[in-house]
């Protein structure tokens, strides 16, 4: 939902220009990071004015009391930006307790926004829907097949027109052209996110982009989506594809099926990697070599090796021989291998390749340890220090891509001494270029309004992390932040450039994307192309916006962004680049997280580096194990946590014990008041209950617990009724002052519920005592940070009591080394 006061300023602007006036009124903004900022992070937040004096100090506010809780200078002020005549930064990075906050100047306030650990879980795993979304061959949106009949070869060495299947891989954006240069990148981001965070990516998708887990993270499977059409694309040696399609796709919106617009049916053309200029119409590119392409090919496949080769081991040795033989394909054909279009000069005219071979070369070096290819990777370091768009003022269309050198990192990580200083200082070097203009400006603006803006800020963002973890140096950590923060909302427009992120956010509502403007389809997750220099804008073909321009009060000069399907330029989401940011936010939930672990957003395990757990009991109808598990827990001096509706809170026959357990110094908490379903069981994204229903059922619960003499300060956690919620329930969770957990995957221990009459659902108590030792004694860090969940009390038609195990269990754990703490204790 659009901000009212973007709103407002819309209506200004227009009576302005009604007025046959250029006058307006005094007006002020406050932008931020939608999403929220990390305790420990860099906190600042931009103050926009137009006709109005910089304030000289600001106030961050709680929403929970309206209290101020902490007090800014606004400092030194940066003068006029975009639309604003004056800016300044409000830097509140001081202040870092948890909680809902808003930021005040004189009468302008900012939307509410959170301080906490977890504004960043989930939110790799949101932008792998838009990926899954652009795949080509089989559909999981549409749950349909698209584009099954490609292709037909061009300027290869077969003869034009022969048919190769390529079916499969993603669709680039809105059209549906699918390159290698994009593809592998965008694999290789995901393979590089899944080996550097595993820990906050879900199984919550199989392979073929359904709802279902299959073992496999989700990042992984979509990775190998990926990875499985580029094996197509350079199926043996000397054979190697480089895109599929060609602008004549652009027959206007239009959902993925089956195309013919050229010539052979419903085959679409492949080209072939020749080394020179190609181009079927009037269009040729300028292409030197094959070496972009296949350097690429060489470091996404060594990469997968890497990762798969010991559970997936034939698939990954073929994705090791294809790294080698397009690492040979590069080294015989040095140069750029440029996209082709037929009908307009649009394409990804990329001017080097160096970079690419770099990454191949340390890549295959780490998976053999060969001096050759850390020599090569070494060789071609020293040809591009810096990439050339750094600290200019603009590029052509993806001249230096993949924006960023990423061969730097990969070899810096296997370096030492001299040589990883040198690696690092050409990230430096480039970083201070972006510097030298980002400085002058309240955003921290140093990336050029250039054809997918919002590309090159998450691919700049990565580099100034990547210096940040080779430096240990946070001397560009505000930088780092800014261009984070301006992808969320810290931005002239104060939107989002993710579709649907956060979920209350003003976020893309109406993309340049077939399946939110004909199918109706949410395009969630997907990042669009952002802000262009007006002057670019003025001058591409076929822009017409289909609405009025709710941005019209805050466009300029320097800059345009559309939330219009009208404008491909600034608003259509492009597949590279989401992938590019669920790397990026996978760094920054892993940052929040440390070594804790997130689920759509919710909390479900502590620090998994300590060997601590804490034992969790939900109830609602049920307490007939409470005195069992209270003696227990009293015998073995261990504190739990135990979360109950408001149906329980006020039964007569549970007042004892919940004083029992109020006494025994155990935590109580919220388990919904009623306990709703809150969302399908099958469709996990469709809620069953609105946001005033669940808020409204909440306060019942907490104004039930009150009477039981439990604050809601003392109870902050609540765990969902039925264990089952999503992002949705998360953000109004946070919204109520609270903090979503649940019980840590993996065991069967929330099954102690069931009985015989279940059937297949049914586990005895020797199977769930079994399968918590199995998880223990199997997995690296075992039972870590576990939030262990069962129940109070059973149905009577289970006479299998678990929790008369929980004496030998506890007991069998703790000489395995476990100590069992208190919730607070092993969240913190």
């Amino acid at each position: 939902m659009k901000n009212i006061r973007q709103f407002a300023a819309y209506l200004l602007f227009l009576l302005c220009i009604a007025a046959g006036s250029h006058a307006q009124a005094p007006a002020a903004w406050i932008r931020i990071n939608q999403l929220g900022y990390l305790p420990g992070g860099v906190k600042v937040a931009v103050w926009g004015g137009k006709g109005i004096a910089q304030p000289r100090t600001f106030q961050l506010v709680s929403a929970a009391t309206g209290k101020v809780v902490f007090t800014g200078s606004t400092g030194t002020p940066f003068g006029a930006y975009g639309s604003f005549d004056q800016t300044c930064r409000l830097d509140f990075s001081a202040y870092s307790s948890p909680g809902k906050y808003y930021l005040k100047t004189d009468s302008i306030t900012s939307p509410a926004f959170r301080i906490g650990d977890n504004v960043y879980a989930g939110t790799p795993g949101f932008l792998l829907r838009y990926m899954r979304q652009q795949r080509s061959g089989f559909n999981p949106t549409l749950k349909d097949s698209c584009h099954t009949h490609d292709g037909y070869t061009m300027y290869g060495p077969m003869p034009d027109s022969t048919h190769i299947n390529v079916a499969g891989g993603w669709h680039d954006a809105t059209d549906y052209l699918q390159y290698v240069t994009t593809s592998a990148n965008a694999a290789f981001h995901l393979l590089a996110a899944y080996r550097d965070f595993p820990g906050v990516f879900e199984d919550k998708y199989s392979a073929s982009g359904l709802p279902g887990s299959n073992h496999i993270s989700d990042v992984l499977d979509e990775a190998k989506w990926g990875l499985d059409w580029l094996l197509k694309m350079h199926p043996s040696d000397n054979v190697m594809f480089n895109q599929v399609a060609d602008d004549r796709d652009h027959h206007g919106l239009r959902l993925p099926g089956e195309d013919n617009f050229y010539g052979k049916g419903f085959e679409r053309p492949v080209y072939f990697c020749t080394g020179k200029p190609q181009g079927l119409g009037k269009y040729k590119n300028k292409s030197t070599g094959v070496a972009s392409t296949a350097g690429k090919f060489s470091s996404a496949f060594a990469l997968g090796y890497d990762l798969l080769k010991t559970t997936a081991p034939v698939y990954a040795q073929l994705l090791k021989t294809r790294a080698l033989s397009a690492w040979q394909m590069g080294q015989k054909q040095p140069g750029v291998c440029q996209t082709a279009s037929v009908l307009s000069p649009y394409i990804y005219a990329e001017d080097n390749w160096t970079d690419d071979m770099e990454l191949a070369a340390a890549q295959l070096y780490h998976i053999t340890k060969e001096t050759q290819y850390r020599q090569a990777a070494a060789g071609y370091a020293a040809q591009e220090k810096v990439t050339p768009w750094l600290g200019a003022d603009t590029a052509n269309h993806y001249q230096w891509y993949p924006f960023i050198n990423l061969g730097h990192y990969a070899l810096a990580q296997q370096s030492t001494g001299a040589e990883r200083e040198r690696l690092t200082g050409y990230y430096e070097t480039g970083i201070q270029q972006v510097w030298d203009k980002a400085k002058h400006n309240a955003f921290y603006r140093g990336i050029p309004f250039i054809w997918c803006s919002n590309n090159l800020t998450a691919a700049f963002a990565i580099q100034c992390y990547w210096y940040r973890q080779l430096s240990n140096k946070n001397t560009f950590a505000a930088l780092e932040q800014a261009n984070i923060d301006w992808l969320f909302g810290c931005n002239p427009w104060g939107t989002s450039m993710v579709y649907g992120l956060p979920a209350d956010g003003d976020t893309p509502t109406d993309p340049h994307a077939a399946f939110s403007a004909i199918g109706h389809y949410p395009v969630d997750g997907g990042l669009v192309d952002g802000p262009v220099y007006t002057n670019i804008y003025k001058n591409l073909i076929g822009i017409r916006l289909s609405n009025p321009d709710e941005y019209a009060a805050f466009q300029s000069d320097l800059a345009v962004y559309h939330d219009d399907m009208g404008d491909y330029s600034t608003n259509e989401p492009t597949m590279d680049g989401t992938a590019s940011l669920v790397y990026l936010l996978a760094a920054k939930a892993q940052e929040g997280a440390g070594k804790r672990q997130y689920d759509h957003g919710g909390l479900i395990r502590g620090d998994s580096s300590k060997k601590q757990l804490t034992l969790v009991f939900t109830g609602d109808e049920y307490a007939d194990g409470a005195q069992v598990i209270r003696h227990t827990l009293q015998q073995q001096h261990v504190k739990a946590a135990f979360f109950f509706t408001g149906k329980f809170y006020q039964q007569p026959a549970h007042q004892a014990i919940i004083r029992q357990l109020k006494a025994d110094g155990h935590y109580l908490g919220a388990h919904g008041d009623q306990h709703l379903l809150y969302c399908d069981w099958q469709n996990r994204d469709s809620l069953l209950v609105t946001k005033k229903q669940f808020l409204d059922d909440l306060q019942a619960n907490y104004t039930k617990m009150a009477a039981a003499g439990i604050s809601k300060e003392a109870a902050p956690w609540f765990l969902p009724a039925y264990e089952w919620y999503n992002d949705s329930i998360v953000a109004w969770t946070t919204t109520a002052g609270l903090q979503l957990i649940n019980f840590t995957p993996g065991t069967r221990a929330n099954a102690d519920y069931t009985y015989p009459a279940l059937g297949k659902q049914y586990r005895t108590s020797a199977a769930i005592y079994q399968s918590i030792l199995q998880y223990e004694a199997t997995r690296p860090a075992g039972l870590n940070g576990f939030l262990l969940l069962t129940h109070i009390g059973t149905d009577p038609r289970r006479t299998d009591k678990f929790y008369r195990r929980l004496g030998t269990l506890i007991t069998t754990l703790k000489q395995r080394g476990y100590h069992f703490n208190t919730l607070e204790q092993v969240l913190q």
